[in-house]
């Protein structure tokens, strides 16, 4: 089939089996062209009464090539040459595996078909031939008629003749001492005689022992081993083991059952005490040979080597630290507290200016201090438990942001500067709300008149309860977390569009924290056992921060940007470095109890944290610019002043703006400045 296709295609396109359409056709010669030449019937006909008459081993090959290898044929259309010299065309391969599985089903003959690779095509191999195949298989020789159990040939007979088989006479040199082998003599002579050659000494017959775990001098052959450890001898023996011990080393009953019942390992002697009369009655000891025995497995088997120990001195181990002198300034005592609340106070918020402070406590009210004086400047009673509050960092606005229940309240305190105050109300007055409202995950109320005299501007409702919000820097965003499960943990908020936001499409755990990166368009999402750092330009997560702990309770950010302080409730404050690793570059655990909060002052290499145990600990944090090297955390001082009130102590800390001075709010009620 594949030749009657070949040879269509060749009549159809005008060219010869093999080629090229493109090469041009050459002139035929007449045996080319299929008509034999007499010269050819003659060259045949001596080649085949050649080959006919040949008896060497030599079969009929068909190329010419020789030895060249077939493998510099590849690129070529042609395989060889034939007697005549003319090329032998590669055979078309156009069958595929199809074709290939239906001849092996309908050909009785394939199995014993192989390619010849000289010419290129099918040769069915005889009966002889596939007998030959099959017989060098099976380790077998290729000839039929050769025998390799004929009996062998006894080339000379075992019969004793009675004349030899050669009767030559014995040669001159055979009785005549030799002259060279006197020369090597002499020279051995001389040699042993001037002391050059050594007479073998005779081995001592008697075998050498050397005790192998004795302790060798230098010289000997354990001693040139540098690393030789000699073996611990035995413990002498003590009074127990006399053959008439004191008395108070004899068992008595009740001690010996318990001796017998105990496992051999955990008695404390391996023998019973016994008492003799005299030395001459003391039998055999019958555990001897076993405790040999024993003792030199341990020699054998125990391995033993030396440790190089290095003399250090452990002060060198600990790390040169700064004095807290060198770090000052650092807040260190205890100026002034705020008293005012009934119940814990949950959160605080210091004022952009540093000048007032706002609380928030579970009595349902948030309250407004002068931070100099520790004047209650104002009480605005909202109606429930204060989670969260927030002061707007923006400097034009006077604006502070309050989480109670499913609630975020904005008041304006009237606090500082009346134009201030007054910008205020009126950028929140100047919104215009769109003809179409868009559906939102939280809506926007108007405050009514009488809560306008509170101090209420806005109330943000959501549904679920709210346990923190925070501030962009720049005052017009705000992020709020909610206690609730699924994607709505977290909206935005824009306060001069007034629209919200949920960022996220599905939830990777329950939320705590949520905090804006300073100087980047970064959104930073702690949940209880890791931190997202979210790009939000590009809506895509940017990096995972793996703090190791149990339940992350705070969170904060450089001022920088470039490091990251997580609290915990299994008493952990991990310290982040962005640009090096999601892994923590530090660990502190000053803390005998969960972490509350932490937080970053503006403007110092200070960051404070404060914990259930009722201290705040203040610590030296530098960053420095030049990224080969690492930040410098050292603890300057730990600040008491909050008593415990049900098992809680310090429940949120804040730095003064530009100050170093820090804040903090108990469950005593209490907020404390310390300076």
């Amino acid at each position: 089939m594949a030749g009657a296709r070949g040879a269509g295609r060749a009549a159809a396109t005008g060219t010869r089996p093999g080629k090229r359409p493109s090469e041009p056709e050459p002139e035929l010669e007449p045996e080319e062209a299929g008509i034999p030449s007499p010269r050819t019937e003659v060259a045949r006909a001596k080649g085949y009464e050649e080959y006919a008459e040949d008896s060497s081993d030599e079969e009929d090959i068909r190329n010419t090539v020789g030895n060249v290898p077939l493998e510099w044929y590849e690129d070529f259309p042609h395989v060889g040459y034939d007697l005549d010299g003319r090329r032998i065309y590669k055979p078309l391969r156009t069958r595929d595996e199809l074709d290939q599985f239906l001849d092996k089903m309908d050909n009785p003959d394939y199995w014993r078909t192989v390619q010849d690779r000289t010419t290129g095509h099918d040769v069915r191999l005889t009966d002889e031939q596939v007998a030959l195949v099959r017989r060098l298989q099976s380790g077998q020789f290729g000839d039929v008629s050769f025998d390799p159990y004929e009996p062998a040939v006894d080339f000379f007979s075992g019969d004793l003749m009675v004349h030899p088989v050669t009767n030559r006479p014995a040669d001159k040199r055979s009785f005549i001492p030799s002259l060279v082998e006197k020369e090597k003599v002499s020279r051995m002579v001389h040699a042993i005689k001037m002391g050059w050659i050594q007479p073998r000494r005779p081995q001592d017959p008697t075998p050498s022992f050397y005790d192998l775990w004795a302790q060798e001098d230098p010289d000997a052959v354990l001693g040139r081993h540098k690393m030789h450890v000699p073996a611990p001898k035995l413990a002498l023996p003590g009074h127990a083991e006399s053959y008439n011990p004191p008395p108070e080393y004899l068992l008595s009953e009740d001690e010996r059952l318990a001796w017998e019942q105990q496992e051999p390992g955990e008695r404390r002697l391996n023998f019973l005490p016994h008492r003799f009369p005299s030395l001459r009655a003391v039998p055999a000891y019958g555990r001897f040979i076993q405790e040999r025995f024993e003792r030199c497995l341990d020699l054998y088997l125990c391995p033993r080597q030396r440790k190089m120990r290095v003399n250090v001195d452990p002060e060198d181990l600990i790390p040169k630290l700064p004095r807290p002198r060198d770090l000052q300034p650092f807040p260190t005592c205890q100026a002034l507290v705020y008293r005012g609340h009934s119940d814990l106070v949950r959160c605080l918020s210091v004022s952009p200016e540093g000048q007032w402070l706002a609380s928030g406590s579970d009595d349902g009210s948030v309250r407004l201090w002068e931070v100099a004086t520790a004047r209650c400047m104002r009480t605005v009673p909202v109606g429930g438990v204060v989670r969260s509050i927030a002061w707007n960092p923006h400097p034009t606005l006077c604006l502070v942001a309050v989480a109670v229940e499913d609630s975020v309240l904005l008041l304006n305190p009237a606090l500082g500067d009346r134009l201030v105050v007054g910008g205020t109300d009126q950028l929140l007055s100047t919104f215009v709300p769109p003809q179409e409202p868009a559906v939102q995950p939280a809506s926007w109320l108007e405050a009514s008149e009488e809560e306008r005299q509170r101090g209420l501007r806005l109330r943000v409702s959501h549904g679920k309860p709210v346990t923190q919000v925070t501030w962009h820097g720049r005052g017009d965003y705000m992020a709020v977390v909610l206690a609730a499960a699924g994607h709505t943990q977290v909206l935005i908020h824009q306060l001069s569009r007034r629209r919200s936001q949920s960022p996220f499409r599905r939830s990777h755990g329950q939320v705590q924290r949520v905090a804006f990166h300073p100087v980047r368009p970064f959104l930073l999402v702690a949940s209880q056992r890791g931190v997202r750092l979210y790009h939000l330009l590009r809506q895509e997560l940017t990096k995972k921060l793996r703090p190791n702990c149990k339940w992350v309770s705070s969170l904060a950010v450089h001022p920088a940007g470039d490091n990251v302080i997580c609290g915990s409730y299994d008493s952990k404050l991990v310290w982040f470095d962005l640009d090096l690793s999601s892994e923590p570059y530090r660990v502190l655990r000053h803390h005998k109890k969960a972490l509350r909060a932490v937080a970053f002052h503006a403007r110092y290499p200070l960051f404070a944290s404060g914990s259930d145990d009722g201290s705040i600990i203040v610590c030296h944090g530098m960053v420095y610019n030049d990224l080969l090297q690492n930040p410098l955390l050292v603890p300057v001082k730990v600040l008491r002043g909050h008593t415990l009130t049900r098992d809680l102590g310090v429940l949120d800390v804040a730095f003064h703006p530009t100050q170093p001075w820090v804040f903090s709010s108990g469950a005593d009620g209490t907020v404390r400045l310390f300076t």
